[in-house]
């Protein structure tokens, strides 16, 4: 298994747009993904639906998991678009 920790920059926090650009990166590999909260909430990294049960906000420190063939490359990418803002201003 593979983890890194990020931070939710996003001033809306992690609502449809960052969720389903995360569930699509994801679902691009061939890796579990998971992503886990402070509090200690899991969701399925590629289930949008998953994602928003969540309510992430703003500022909120999240761990994202991948386990499987290409664990590393789609963590790493996955905290690259959370780092990025998903695009976002």
């Amino acid at each position: 298994m593979y983890t890194q920790t990020v931070t939710i920059l996003n001033k809306q926090g992690f609502h449809v747009r960052p969720a389903q650009l995360f569930a699509d990166k994801a679902g691009e590999s061939g890796a579990a993904v998971k992503l886990r909260t402070e509090d200690g909430k899991v969701a399925d990294g590629k289930s949008m639906l998953e994602l928003m049960t969540l309510g992430i906000e703003e500022g909120a420190v999240i761990t994202i998991e991948g386990s499987g063939d290409g664990e590393q490359e789609v963590v790493e990418a996955l905290a690259a678009l959370v780092e990025s803002k998903f695009g976002e201003a």
